[in-house]
């Protein structure tokens, strides 16, 4: 998820009582609930080396208590004041927890088991951005100021002070979970509408419905048959569900397909891509030579890729370049 929604996680987990477990325990807790995403770091190394790390080990249950330790160290440290260990790192640990779980919602996915197991997990109910969730969020952190604005116009209580926002961050943290749970149960409509058609004359090999930003009744899906990707328009509030399609070619068997797999920059990508689509097109600079992409189908279309890696493979096979992007291609 995006870190305001983790920031705001982590306000509502020290309002509702975490805070209390240590000194200093909302600064904990805002660190904690962002510090798995430390990983940004790694996008000085370029595009490759953010693929490869982000969501790695700082996102697995085996570091969960390190990250934890982490973030009340820095507290700690940096504030030079007394933190009680113990409930600050229960508290720290809770926070980090609600990191992975939203992220593991998201399309994007997490691998929560490294360094143990590589795979991708996923329940894909939520978009990266939820702007219902933003809204939730936001609505969590600025209605106490709000309340409390009001209520200093009627009366002064000492007991309101000192449970400033509990109800809110309540209500927003209860939402959080029941929307998600709604959110799960649309998923398996659209999945299985999306499993009970034919496309052209070909079944499903596999689905996946993807979460719009805004509208939860709306999915964006990918069907993998044997011989193409079709991306699949999902409205639940319609009676027929499944609406256009866009039918995208698997690309034939190819060698160049073969010597541009053994490259880093799709050993990578194809750890990470859940739906990739091969293209292999002649390469006009270089007579018999070609271009070889893989598209990430979750994240765009080959007309506007999210995630794409590019190799140029000579008539004799070999690779002379090979790269991962964010986006399409840029020309070099």
């Amino acid at each position: 998820m995006d870190n305001l929604t983790h920031t705001a996680v982590g306000l509502f987990l020290s309002r509702i009582g975490l805070g209390r477990w240590s000194p200093r325990g909302t600064a904990i807790l805002l660190i904690a609930a962002n510090i798995p995403d430390i990983d940004l770091v790694t996008l000085a190394g370029g595009p490759l080396n953010y693929l490869h790390y982000h969501r790695h080990i700082t996102h697995s249950i085996a570091a969960m208590p390190v990250m934890a330790l982490a973030a009340v160290a820095i507290v700690r440290f940096t504030g030079r004041k007394h933190v009680r260990w113990i409930g600050a790192f229960l508290a720290a640990l809770i926070a980090v927890g609600s990191h992975l779980l939203l992220d593991w919602t998201n399309v994007y996915g997490v691998r929560l088991f490294l360094p143990f197991s590589g795979e991708w997990l996923r329940a894909d109910t939520t978009n990266v951005i939820d702007l219902w969730i933003l809204a939730v969020a936001v609505i969590g952190i600025a209605g106490p100021f709000l309340a409390r604005l009001v209520g200093s116009e009627i009366s002064s209580s000492s007991s309101r002070d000192r449970h400033h926002g509990r109800g809110f961050a309540w209500f927003a943290l209860l939402f959080i979970f029941a929307y998600n749970s709604g959110r799960a149960v649309l998923h398996a409509r659209a999945v299985a509408a999306l499993g009970s058609h034919l496309y052209g004359d070909s079944t499903p090999l596999r689905v996946a419905a993807l979460p719009d930003a805004a509208n939860p009744f709306k999915w964006r899906g990918i069907v993998e048959t044997a011989d193409s990707y079709v991306v699949q328009e999902v409205n639940l509030a319609n009676d027929s569900a499944v609406e256009r399609a866009s039918f995208f070619p698997k690309a034939s068997p190819d060698p160049a397909i073969a010597a541009a797999s053994t490259t880093l920059a799709f050993q990578e990508f194809l750890r990470f891509s859940q739906y990739p689509l091969w293209r292999v097109t002649p390469n006009p600079a270089v007579e018999n030579g070609k271009i070889v992409e893989a598209i990430d189908m979750r994240f765009g279309t080959p007309a506007a890729p999210g995630f794409m890696a590019r190799a140029v493979v000579d008539p004799n096979l070999r690779v002379t370049d090979a790269t991962f992007q964010f986006g399409p291609l840029r020309p070099r």
